[in-house]
């Protein structure tokens, strides 16, 4: 039987038609051009078929993902159908990873097909044409970004016959389809997160080689739940691999960890041996494969991660021999020697008793460090931050804690004397009866102890401080046994008393050298200090270390036993007062770290120039990886802080994040149409010096000579 000529004349015109059409329907908007493309000529009534949104970039030009990373904004598709029609999500195909300045972004470029699934209703009938309307929206980036947006428009006739394939269109789409992340099959991928940390168990399929490694392994997260800055290091395991990933500090507690997966070598699916795979793996509780990883392979390794167990082992072992050494120091060896004579002393000849007593002492020291570890645990839960590197990024937390440790090198210097009282306070206690004077002597003998930790224990207890409290809790152990160990030893041995160094003038040789590795560390924290203010502010900083020097050489001088009582006082208050001024006086004042930027407002800026101030414009946006990448360079060098400072410009920000018409408006006066955009108003000039878009600190300074 013979089809009627009709439909075949008609399906061939409407074919010609919608081939002759298609051009028209681009859209180009400045670097990128942009147009709705079918798979097939003709629409059959309640047939879902396929279309894609292309997008054509010009050199060096791109566009991104729907995860953009760092910086950077997805691109939007939104229909605008007949009734009864419906359309599918965005299917995204693989990205490409861009680099710049510590930012990582994924997107695309060169020419690229965001396909979509579109199905029509049953009620269409033949012969007549359907409409379909999408709007899209897009960043397009390269040394700047510029958003654009356009209006597509795709007509397409309806047929009761199966679709004849668009000769131009359809085999571009069959090959964007295979580049599609199809979802795994033969690979199983669980999730398991704890704190920042996240990691992809991946299950090998049976019979999988695990001798030929993976190669460069890599994770797309789509919903941003990994941080794309942070490497991902792929470790081999019993059952597979393990892909070790950072959590994003913005992400949200979600229940699976949804992405592609991305591997030259492929993943063995198909025939094609797909080099990128969709996954959804949910989150397990535990350890992946049991916490078990044997060896690396893949993207971004450095080695077998056994360094940090070993590293922890190094701690508690750095923690206990800084523990015994702090029995040299002069507040505590003289109380080594008392102690154990005191021991014999209760106990007669019972030597089981004197190891009894070493024991309580003992005791008292640890319950003291546990105390210590307990407190730490409580400020954790209720949310205090108490890791090192994270306060020292506070120029407040650097300047009160080189303060104290250059206290404490002036003390161990002799330039003051403090503790005394405890040292006493010690003896007596020590000389006391009973079970509970080894215990309470045991507490005393840590407390005196704190103010000489720092010069050995620094490393150890910084850790403590940034560990999570279990290890915390081992490493004060380590520092507790190795304070104790002496006491101990000697206890179950009191004959070794006779070959213990006599104290002597050694001790205050000793002691003042330890104060030079203070002075070193309060030095390291003044040239982080000088980075973190201007040049007046770091001026304080010094000048606060040479009043509190004053401070302790007033209280060293009059505040001696022995002086008249009105004459301790008054020296005590002196020096108190001497103290407070200089903490008051080198206190890093509030905005000091940075320029203090004020809101862009057209009010803003006729106001300063008609005050005669210098005006700098940062017109930016969260999204633009260059204007990101600009404040990090250029806005965190001191050089340019100060000239900033001393030339008291004004910077006001113009946040473009959102498309605020006005800033929109104000681009447009310069004839521009992305940011980066910055500019400097000059006193008395009416036309603002205008800036590359890509800065340099040389650059900014250069430009701010000619205030």
């Amino acid at each position: 039987m013979s089809m009627k000529p009709g439909p075949i004349l008609l399906t061939a015109i409407f074919a010609l038609i919608a081939i002759e059409s298609a051009p028209a329907a681009s859209v180009r908007d400045k670097h990128v051009e942009v147009e709705l493309v079918s798979e097939a000529v003709s629409i059959q009534p309640g047939h879902p078929f396929t279309v894609a949104l292309r997008i054509r970039h010009d050199t060096h030009w791109h566009t991104y993902w729907e995860n953009p990373g760092d910086a950077g904004l997805s691109t939007t598709l939104k229909w605008e159908l007949p009734e009864g029609f419906s359309a599918g999500p965005i299917q995204w195909p693989a990205p490409i990873i861009f680099k710049l300045t510590g930012l990582t972004n994924y997107g695309y470029e060169g020419e690229v097909f965001l396909l979509a699934e579109i199905t029509p209703p049953e009620t269409l009938f033949h012969g007549q044409e359907v409409t379909l309307h999408a709007e899209t929206t897009f960043l397009m980036c390269d040394d700047v970004c510029i958003p654009g947006k356009a209006s597509l428009v795709l007509n397409l006739p309806v047929l009761d016959q199966s679709p004849q394939l668009n000769e131009k269109w359809g085999p571009v789409l069959a090959r964007a389809r295979d580049n599609i992340p199809k979802p795994v099959s033969q690979w199983k991928a669980t999730a398991y997160r704890e704190g920042d940390k996240m990691s992809l168990a991946l299950t090998a399929p049976e019979g999988f080689d695990q001798t030929q490694d993976l190669e460069d392994v890599y994770f797309y997260s789509s919903d941003a739940q990994v941080d794309p800055n942070a490497g991902q290091n792929l470790k081999s395991s019993p059952n597979g691999y393990i892909l070790e990933l950072v959590r994003s500090a913005y992400a949200e507690e979600k229940a699976s960890l949804p992405g592609i997966l991305f591997t030259p070598s492929g993943w063995g699916e198909g025939e094609n041996q797909a080099r990128a795979v969709a996954i959804n793996a949910v989150f397990e509780e535990g350890l992946p494969f049991g916490g078990a990883a044997d060896s690396t392979a893949g993207f971004g390794n450095n080695g077998k991660d056994s360094t940090k167990e070993g590293g922890f082992f190094a701690l508690l072992g750095l923690a206990f021999v800084g523990g015994i050494i702090l029995n040299l120091m002069p507040c505590v060896f003289p109380v080594l020697g008392l102690k154990i004579m005191n021991f014999v002393n209760q106990a007669g000849e019972e030597r089981a008793k004197v190891a009894m007593h070493g024991l309580v002492f003992t005791a008292g020291v640890l319950i003291s460090f546990w105390l210590l570890t307990g407190i730490l645990g409580l400020l954790r839960s209720s949310g205090q931050e108490l890791g090192w590197g994270f306060q020292l990024q506070s120029p407040v937390f650097v300047f009160i804690l080189t303060i104290l440790l250059f206290a404490f090198a002036l003390n161990l210097s002799g330039l003051f004397e403090v503790g005394g009282s405890l040292s006493g306070a010690a003896g007596k206690l020590i000389t006391r009866g009973g079970w509970g004077g080894s215990f309470f002597s045991g507490i005393l003998a840590t407390v005196v102890a704190t103010p000489c930790a720092a010069p050995f224990l620094a490393p150890a207890l910084g850790a403590a401080l940034s560990i999570e409290t279990g290890k915390a809790f081992l490493i004060f152990t380590s520092i507790g046994l190795g304070l104790s160990s002496p006491y101990l030893i000697l206890s179950l041995f009191p004959s070794l008393v006779k070959v213990l160094p006599r104290p002597g003038a050694w001790m205050e040789t000793f002691r003042q050298l330890m104060a030079f590795p203070l002075y070193g560390a309060a030095g390291y924290l003044l040239w982080v200090l000088a980075a973190q203010v201007d040049d007046y502010g770091f001026l304080c900083a010094i000048l606060a270390l040479v009043v509190v020097a004053i401070s302790g050489w007033v209280y060293g001088r009059w505040a001696l036993p022995g002086k008249k009582s009105g004459v301790v006082n008054a020296a005590r208050a002196g020096a108190a007062a001497l103290l407070i001024f200089g903490f008051y006086f080198g206190y890093p004042a509030t905005g000091s770290a940075g320029i203090v930027w004020q809101e862009w407002s057209p009010e803003k800026v006729e106001q300063l120039r008609a005050e005669g101030v210098p005006v700098y414009i940062d017109f930016t946006a969260r999204w633009c990886a260059t204007c990101q990448t600009n404040k990090k360079l250029v806005f965190s060098s001191q050089k340019v802080l100060q000239a900033f400072s001393r030339k008291k410009i004004a910077a006001l920000k113009a946040d473009w994040t959102n498309q605020d018409p006005r800033i929109t408006k104000a681009l447009a006066g310069f004839n521009r149409s992305a940011v980066p955009f910055n500019i400097l108003y000059l006193p008395g000039s009416e036309e603002p010096l205008i800036l590359p878009e890509v800065l340099t600190p040389g650059i900014v300074l250069e430009t701010i000579q000619k205030i």
